[in-house]
C-alpha cells in the first residue's frame, strides 16, 4: 500500500530533464532539496501570491530557486548560499537553465550578508530553508524587507519529526537545533506582526503573512 506522498507523487508530471538531473544528483550526493510534494505545494502557493520578487535563504544547489523562477516567469529571485561548493554548483545549474538574468546568487553567510548587496530593498516573499537552528535570526534580519501583505515561508519545520517528540528522545547531536526550532515555532505562531499557519506538507512549512 502506497503512502499519501507516494500516491501524490505518482500524479505529478515529469519535470524538465535538467531539473530531474538535479533531483538525481541531490539524491545520490545526499544534498537536501525540497521534497517533491512539498515544492509542488509551495510553488502553487507562490502562484496564488504571484510575488514580483523573492528572497531565498539557503540555495543548496539552486533547485528551489530554479523551480520558483520557472513557475513564476515574471519574478526575480535573490538566493543566498553559505557553502561555497554548493553555491558554485547552484551557479552552474542556474546558467544551464538560462536563468542568470532573473536569479541573483550570493555566496556567503546570510547572517553576515550586507543588505545593500541584495538586488532589491523589498521582497514580497521570503523563503527560509537554511540552518534550522538559526531560523529566528534569519527571520529577524530579513523580515523588515517584507511589506504589509508579504509572506515569509519557512520549510523543514517538522525536522523529520524530531520537533514532535520528547527532546530526550532526540539524538544528542540534534537537540540544540530541535530546541531552537521548537522555540522559533512558538515565537512565530505568536508574533503580533504576522498571521501564521503551519501546514503539515512534506517536512512541514509555515506561512506567515505580514499584517
Amino acid at each position: 500500500m502506497r503512502t499519501t506522498d507516494s500516491y501524490i507523487e505518482s500524479h505529478i508530471i515529469n519535470r524538465s530533464p535538467q531539473l530531474m538531473e538535479m533531483e538525481e544528483f541531490a539524491r545520490i550526493n545526499h544534498i537536501p532539496i525540497m521534497e517533491l510534494v512539498s515544492i509542488e505545494s509551495f510553488l502553487q502557493l507562490l502562484r496564488l501570491q504571484n510575488p514580483d520578487s523573492i528572497l531565498e535563504i539557503g540555495s543548496a544547489i539552486g533547485y528551489s530557486a530554479i523551480r520558483m523562477a520557472t513557475a513564476l516567469p515574471n519574478t526575480k529571485i535573490t538566493t543566498i548560499e553559505k557553502d561555497e561548493n554548493r553555491a558554485e554548483l547552484a551557479r552552474t545549474y542556474i546558467e544551464k537553465n538560462e536563468l542568470s538574468n532573473r536569479i541573483q546568487l550570493l555566496a556567503g553567510d546570510a547572517l553576515e550578508i550586507d543588505l545593500y548587496s541584495l538586488s532589491s530593498t523589498i521582497y514580497q516573499a521570503i523563503f527560509i530553508d537554511a540552518a534550522k537552528g538559526q531560523y529566528q535570526r534569519f527571520f529577524d534580519k530579513f523580515s523588515p524587507l517584507v511589506p504589509s501583505g508579504g509572506v515569509i515561508y519557512c520549510d523543514n519545520m517538522l525536522m523529520r519529526g524530531f520537533t514532535e517528540i520528547e527532546l530526550s528522545d532526540v539524538p544528542r547531536r540534534k537537540r540544540t537545533m530541535v530546541r531552537n526550532l521548537q522555540a522559533f515555532t512558538k515565537w512565530l505562531m505568536n508574533h503580533e506582526d504576522y498571521i501564521t499557519t503551519f501546514l503539515p506538507i512534506g517536512d512541514g512549512i509555515t506561512i506567515s503573512i505580514k499584517r
